[in-house]
């Protein structure tokens, strides 16, 4: 299993970079970014910063979406990343959230998801797509790699991934669940005639490495809050039952808004309605045996990677703590 990090773009940007190259060092797989223009920094600006203080990891945005750029902009984005520093990016993309929503606009539909996903990977690539009517190609992008991983959590995002996603995000850390959301990933793959085999599976979540598990809960509550704003969507959309498993749905009874100024936020205030036992079941919480379990459980429904959300006050403990003892065992 490779382990993740997923950070967002707060100033300085110096300081993003230098944790991504302390990430590196501890062994860690990928560095990931949100990617909401309006709450953090131009993600792809500091990308080409990440990628030339480092030299192994695949950098890339949890998540990007198709609505705040022209689909054309993106591929460039990432093949001349991949020109530069050898096909070290992977892109993360949904149907748009907090980048969408802070705009005053309503995320993207699926249709449009799917056709992003392949536009953006085979013009980053190479290839020749049609886009607005016009045959394009980025001639200087020959030998360009790219993979394009798809964020879900509703039905028909789901089918959408297993159609054209070359990976799947799930944002949080609950196996029971993950098995459920990948089996549904898998089995879209089938009937698209798809390798289900050939898509990778991610996790991501907060991780917090410790033994104060009261205040480990306090700084990634906001994480449960962040997950119902999707769910809440699923449920106006398909009703509370059915469409997605129950304990993804239940939660957000008592959920009463969301402030996008707060969103990814440790700390956050909207989120009072998430319970205990949801944010032990999303993060990874507690002592490292803890971590090494949790993670056990995730490889075995079928996680190839598990990406860890640092946004609360132990960002370097819990990289070091992660470097030193959890990646050599997993």
């Amino acid at each position: 299993m490779d382990i993740g990090v997923v950070f967002q773009n707060d100033p300085p940007a110096k300081a993003v970079v230098e944790l991504a190259r302390q990430a590196e060092d501890a062994g860690f797989s990928h560095v990931w970014t949100f990617d909401s223009h309006l709450l953090w920094q131009e993600p792809f600006v500091i990308y080409s910063a990440i990628l030339a203080a480092t030299s192994r990891v695949m950098v890339g945005p949890m998540v990007t979406n198709p609505g705040t750029r022209d689909w054309t902009v993106i591929a460039s984005q990432f093949a001349t990343l991949n020109e530069m520093y050898g096909n070290r990016t992977v892109c993360g993309i949904g149907r748009g959230d907090s980048a969408l929503r802070t705009l005053g606009a309503e995320p993207g539909t699926i249709a449009e998801l799917k056709q992003c996903v392949e536009v953006v990977r085979e013009l980053a690539c190479g290839q020749t797509v049609t886009y607005r009517g016009k045959q394009l190609r980025f001639t200087w992008a020959e030998g360009g790699q790219l993979e394009v991983w798809v964020a879900a959590y509703g039905p028909k995002a789901l089918a959408a991934t297993g159609q054209v996603g070359d990976g799947y995000i799930l944002q949080l850390a609950d196996p029971d669940i993950a098995a459920w959301m990948i089996g549904a990933v898998r089995r879209a793959a089938e009937e698209a005639g798809r390798d289900p085999d050939a898509i990778t599976f991610c996790v991501a979540a907060p991780a917090y490495v410790g033994d104060d598990l009261a205040h480990q809960r306090d700084q990634t509550r906001w994480f449960g809050g962040m997950v119902g704003n999707h769910v809440a969507d699923i449920v106006a959309r398909y009703g509370s039952t059915g469409a997605v498993p129950a304990a993804l749905t239940a939660y957000i009874e008592g959920r009463k808004g969301y402030d996008y100024a707060e969103h990814g936020r440790a700390g956050n205030r909207h989120t009072a309605f998430v319970p205990d036992e949801v944010v032990d079941r999303f993060c990874i919480l507690g002592p490292v045996e803890n971590h090494l379990a949790r993670l056990k459980e995730l490889k075995d429904v079928g996680v190839d990677q598990f990406a860890v959300y640092l946004q609360h006050d132990s960002k370097e403990d819990t990289l070091a703590a992660y470097g030193e003892r959890i990646i050599p065992f997993v």
